[in-house]
């Protein structure tokens, strides 16, 4: 294995244990608005964008044939946060980062739509196979699904349309520490009054665990920044996947949730379309 592929596979790894510590953090803040939440978590990631931006060197530059782009990607990248720490509030914790993890395999779908990119058949059964996976995760009874784990699958949705946004703006020229200062500050400009609207008082320890969250988000996307900087998705993307078994754990030992026997399947069908993406991709390449 080269280097530079160890090298991305320890920061995406660094990053999955990041992601599934925001959504700890998120839950120990306890039953505050989602909106609060929300503010906070955007707040220090807009506050370590600024840092990122400044040690890049680049301009706050947005040209103009990117700004439809940017903007689409925050918007649809705030929605998919609050959706994702509804679920994380409502959800047990593995769940709710499993549907999040669904995020690839709309990405595929949205492609087609964003950047005219025809997906093949390979990509469309794994989106199918995924989606069963979802299913299993998500137990529909009598033909009616739960709606925190509907809203945890939209999330999913909104993050892998977000993605393909960023990706689209990136084709643009756009730079990566641009696109996540214009969401971060986006977010929380947007959720401000809404957060004022319906806000509560927090203790000490409340706060703390909303600018953990923050750190622990950001920490999340450094990662995810380094490692692909390091390596190509085609070689390092699956290994994103271990933020299941974090949080799996952390879900456990914290909280005492156990998935159940049709969630672990739902998982194993979703990461097995992952890695099965994965090997494909390579022996393509």
């Amino acid at each position: 294995m080269r280097e530079s592929t160890a090298k991305g596979i320890f920061f995406i790894v660094l990053a999955a244990a990041g992601f599934a510590l925001m959504a700890v953090f998120v839950r120990l803040a306890g039953p505050l608005p989602v909106m609060q939440k929300v503010f906070f978590r955007n707040l220090v990631a807009a506050l370590v964008a600024i840092v990122m931006l400044k040690r890049s060197g680049a301009p706050f530059r947005i040209g103009k044939g990117n700004r439809l782009a940017v903007f689409l990607r925050s918007f649809v990248g705030m929605l998919g946060v609050i959706s994702n720490f509804w679920a994380i509030d409502h959800l047990p914790i593995a769940d709710s980062t499993m549907l999040n993890k669904m995020s690839p395999f709309f990405a595929i779908l949205m492609s087609l739509f964003i950047l005219n990119e025809r997906p093949v058949k390979r990509d469309w059964l794994c989106l199918l196979v995924a989606l069963s996976g979802a299913i299993l995760v998500i137990k529909p009874g009598l033909g009616l699904a739960s709606v925190s784990a509907l809203v945890g699958l939209f999330g999913g949705f909104c993050a892998g349309t977000a993605y393909t946004f960023v990706r689209k703006a990136g084709q643009g020229g756009v730079k990566g520490p641009v696109i996540i200062l214009s969401f971060s500050i986006f977010s929380c400009l947007t959720v401000l009054p809404l957060m004022m609207a319906q806000y509560e008082p927090m203790g000490a320890r409340q706060l703390a665990c909303l600018l953990l969250s923050g750190c622990a988000a950001a920490l999340g996307q450094l990662g995810i920044t380094m490692a692909y900087t390091y390596a190509p998705a085609k070689e390092i993307s699956v290994y994103d996947y271990i933020q299941v078994v974090f949080a799996a754990l952390l879900g456990f030992l914290l909280f005492g949730e156990l998935p159940d026997f049709l969630s672990v399947l739902g998982y194993v069908l979703i990461i097995g379309t992952a890695v099965y993406r994965f090997l494909t991709s390579r022996k393509t390449a």
